[in-house]
Order: structure tokens, then C-alpha cells, then sequence
């Protein structure tokens, strides 16, 4: 195996505030030349509530948006000024032109206790998404399909503890494969996705990350779909942390982006800039004591490295058709 190419991401001076230092998370591009949004799950260990940010890359200008529980992810809809978004248990939409939530699907993990909505995405019309145990030890955090063509919420599995990171493959006869991490397994695993039919299809184990002290956390596809971004969350202090390229088909480690004084990667996205993608790696502060954030300076920024790819006209953006 080849050693994996080294790069440095650079710190940003957002966020600018201990509350949205805390856990950042679910970066997305809005499909403007640098504009992104990004949520802040909770504006501090003991606060129940967080927000929906959007940044400008060229400007470094960040507006956030409270909102009145914590969100797990949010996707901007067809009208700029919404997003939809999985708060606490229910999914719903956000305007911020006026601070209000609307919540369309409430009942998510409606029969265990001390769990969230997490990390998401959205196909088509399709909302998929998992939801966290909050002390982050029991296998009973589900993983769901909110079905757009009937409204329908359905339970895909019921056995997870923190469902994160999640991607769609699409095969050459058009088949689709849901790409999934539960971070505590550090395994990546996908299934057979049938969205009409709903169960999914047995694991299958694509990467192992079991012998490795980070826990993949957030993760996507690289533009042409061989690859998969990982951002691992580093537990405890070290010098930097890492978010990582893997071969989807080998398992080879091709790049890694370095944070420096920032371990606890939590999420990656490629934003268009310029006529370039730029790698956007949120990371949180999340579990660190002063003397831990005194040592690691940067835990809590979003970093932006370069990359190889170009923004072409075929780079998806989630959009949700609202």
C-alpha cells in the first residue's frame, strides 16, 4: 500500500463563539460560489438548543439562526430562505427570514428514551436519516426513510447507537446502496436500498476501522464516486486530527487533511469556490475541558483545505423540493 497523500487544512475564524464552537456538524454546500450552511447541534453541554448557520467562504461572514431544539442536519429547500431539518424527534421546516418551525413528522423513536435526530441526507423527495443515544452505549437508536411520495416514516433499523455519516451509491444498472456509519462500531457498511419497497438489504462491511483510536463520524462520496471522505473524531487531545480519503473499493488510504489543534473532526463537505471544490471539515469541543481546549486551540473552527476537483455543472447539491 502507497502512503496516503498529506495535506494541511487551515482554521477559519468561524465559528466565533464558545456556543457554536461546541459540536458543529453537517456541512453543506448551497449551490452559490462559496456559500455553505452548517449546524450547530447544541450551543453547549448543558444547553438543549442550537442552530442553522450559513457561511460565506469568500466573505468569512456566518449567520446563525437559532432554533428552538437541537438539530441533527438541515438541507436547504427550494426556497433559499428554508431548510428542512431533523429537530430532537420531529423533522420539520425553518424559515430564517422568521424564526419559525414547522414541523411536518413528529413520533421519531417515539418508543425508546434519550435519543435525537443525527446525521441525514436527502434523496429526491426521500428524507434518510439516523437518530444518537445520548449517553452513546445502547444499541437503540433507529435508522429511517421519511418516504416523500406518501408521507410515510418508515423504520429501517432499530439498533444503532450514533447514526452517522451516510451516502447513496448508485450502481451501473442504477440500483441504489445506502453507504452507512454508526460510529462506535468504526465500520462502514452498506446495504441494498430499496426506497419504494422500504426494508434495506443485509451489511456489508466496505471499510474497517475497528483497530483505530478515531471514530468515523460525518462522511461523503468524492465527485466521481470511488472514493469515500471521512472525518474521524479523535477522542481526547492530540496535536491535530484528521479527515481521510479512502478507496471505496480497496479500502486504500489515499489523502489525508491534518487539523492542527483540532482533533474531533465531525464532518466534511466540498463547497464550489471559484471554479474549485474546497474540503470544509467542521470540528467540535465537544467532551474538552478548559485545560484540553488550552492545548488544543483550533477544537470547535471549520478548516477548508484545497482539493484536485473541479466544480463542475455535474456537483450535486441537496436541495429539498419545498
Amino acid at each position: 500500500m502507497s502512503n496516503p497523500e498529506i495535506r494541511v487544512a487551515q482554521p477559519l475564524t468561524v465559528p466565533d463563539s464558545d456556543a457554536l464552537r461546541f459540536l458543529p456538524e453537517g456541512p453543506m454546500a448551497l449551490g452559490e460560489n462559496g456559500k455553505l450552511s452548517w449546524v450547530g447541534i447544541q450551543h453547549g453541554a448543558d444547553i438543549l438548543h442550537g442552530s442553522i448557520n450559513v457561511l460565506d467562504l469568500t466573505t468569512n461572514l456566518n449567520q446563525s439562526f437559532e432554533l428552538p431544539g437541537r438539530p441533527g442536519f438541515a438541507f436547504r429547500c427550494q426556497d433559499a430562505s428554508k431548510f428542512v431539518a431533523g429537530v430532537e424527534r420531529s423533522l420539520g421546516i425553518f424559515d430564517t427570514s422568521n424564526g419559525q418551525w414547522s414541523p411536518f413528522c413528529d413520533g421519531v423513536d417515539a418508543d425508546v428514551t434519550n435519543t435525537i435526530i443525527n446525521d441525514g441526507l436527502v434523496i429526491d423527495d426521500n428524507l434518510i436519516f439516523g437518530t444518537k443515544d445520548l449517553e452513546f452505549a445502547t444499541k437503540k437508536a433507529g435508522l429511517y426513510l421519511y418516504r416523500g411520495s406518501d408521507q410515510k416514516l418508515i423504520r429501517l433499523r432499530d439498533d444503532q447507537i450514533c447514526s452517522n455519516g451516510k451516502m447513496i451509491r448508485r450502481d451501473d444498472s442504477g440500483n441504489l446502496f445506502l453507504i452507512d456509519i454508526d460510529s462506535p462500531t468504526r465500520t462502514i457498511v452498506e446495504h441494498a436500498l430499496d426506497i419504494e419497497a422500504g426494508p434495506l438489504g443485509d451489511p456489508r462491511v466496505v471499510l474497517d476501522l475497528t483497530s483505530d483510536p478515531g471514530v468515523p463520524d460525518g462522511a461523503i462520496l468524492t465527485p466521481n464516486g470511488e472514493g469515500i471522505i471521512v472525518a474521524i473524531f479523535h477522542p481526547g487531545v492530540a496535536e491535530h486530527g484528521e479527515t481521510r480519503c479512502y478507496d471505496l473499493e480497496s479500502g486504500e488510504l489515499r489523502t489525508v487533511w491534518k487539523t492542527p489543534g483540532s482533533p474531533q473532526n465531525t464532518c466534511p463537505a466540498l463547497v464550489p469556490v471559484d471554479g474549485q471544490l474546497k474540503l470544509v471539515i467542521t470540528t467540535a469541543v465537544e467532551n474538552f475541558s478548559k485545560e484540553d481546549q488550552a492545548q488544543c486551540p483550533n477544537a470547535g473552527q471549520l478548516f477548508v483545505s484545497e482539493t484536485d476537483w473541479p466544480a463542475d455543472e455535474t456537483f450535486p447539491i441537496s436541495i429539498w423540493p419545498a
